[in-house]
């Protein structure tokens, strides 16, 4: 398998790099058709991926279209054409897409999936932003910057997680990277130059992270919670129709039990380091190792930082 880079979250746990990978992907073929492969394990071959925004359900190829030759009739075949042709041009013979990639009819599947969406996003050798409402006439800092990515739920993992992105218009003309558009990413997201970098997602707060997540909106409601358990590196079962409130509770009730087995489980040295990143945002005295560290006290902060997530649950 293609070199499996350090996970952004390695600091919340290995379990998300280690546990075994089930993949469907695509393959351009010579006469122009999609042909998707399963791949297990090490044996996934590098391939790029694609964030995009969702058009209506209609217009989306699904995998049943994709099985039953239906995808060529369908808006969203584009952006596969896309993703298929750019990937051809980095010499990349595989790539995954969200829309058919996965049999949605299998709720199993899904939920399969969605946990580990942020670990394909991340191990992928390219990912391809597919900008549908940026014209490459028009592009200016302006356009990129109020375009609809920006405002989904799930695209906010999809920026953070892959170490290499690329943006492109609605004509597939390449505009930029992550690392050339990084000052305009930040200033659009709220989000830090240095975790757009790369910097380990444990490093910034619980309250932080969340805050990214904010202004951001997804089609069903549930999916606010779901779409951020690669950003806490959470793994939990997927309940549709049980609300965002119950969804966004059951997050933070994982992240809560993460936080502590954490604790728990770190030297004092460890703790007292990682304390800044555990924290409230607005704590600025830095944290003596031998002075300051007291296990109660310890995990009162961490309790803490779970409480102030509370508001944020009470504001979304």
């Amino acid at each position: 398998m293609h070199g499996v880079p350090t996970s952004p979250n390695d600091s919340l746990g290995e379990s998300s790099l280690t546990a075994t990978l089930i993949m469907r992907l695509l393959q351009l073929e010579d006469d122009g058709e999609f042909s998707l492969v399963e791949h297990i394990g090490r044996s996934i071959p590098p391939y790029a991926i694609l964030s995009h925004t969702w058009g209506a359900d209609h217009e989306e190829v699904t995998f049943k279209d994709l099985t039953e030759g239906l995808s060529k009739n369908k808006a969203g075949y584009r952006k596969l054409a896309f993703c298929g042709k750019q990937a051809a041009k980095d010499n990349l013979r595989w790539f995954w897409v969200d829309t058919c990639c996965i049999d949605k009819s299998s709720s199993a599947e899904l939920s399969e999936a969605i946990n580990s969406m942020y670990r394909w996003y991340h191990q992928s050798a390219k990912c391809y932003v597919y900008l549908s409402d940026v014209s490459t006439s028009s592009f200016n800092d302006e356009s990129f910057q109020k375009s609809r990515w920006f405002t989904r739920g799930w695209t906010l993992q999809e920026l953070l997680a892959p170490t290499s992105t690329e943006f492109f218009s609605i004509e597939g003309d390449r505009l930029g990277s992550k690392h050339s558009l990084i000052q305009g990413i930040a200033k659009v997201t709220g989000i830090p130059i240095q975790a757009l970098q790369g910097s380990p997602l444990s490093q910034f707060s619980i309250n932080e992270r969340m805050s990214w997540a904010t202004r951001r909106e997804t089609k069903r409601e549930e999916d606010m919670a779901y779409a951020l358990l690669g950003i806490f590196d959470i793994h939990m079962p997927l309940l549709y129709g049980e609300g965002q409130e119950k969804a966004l509770r059951r997050l933070q009730k994982e992240i809560k039990e993460a936080s502590m087995d954490q604790s728990l489980s770190l030297s004092p040295l460890q703790l007292a380091e990682k304390l800044q990143g555990v924290s409230k945002p607005s704590s600025n005295i830095p944290i003596n190792a031998e002075r300051d560290f007291d296990l109660p006290r310890t995990l009162e902060m961490v309790e803490g930082a779970i409480s102030d997530f509370e508001t944020y649950i009470a504001r979304m």
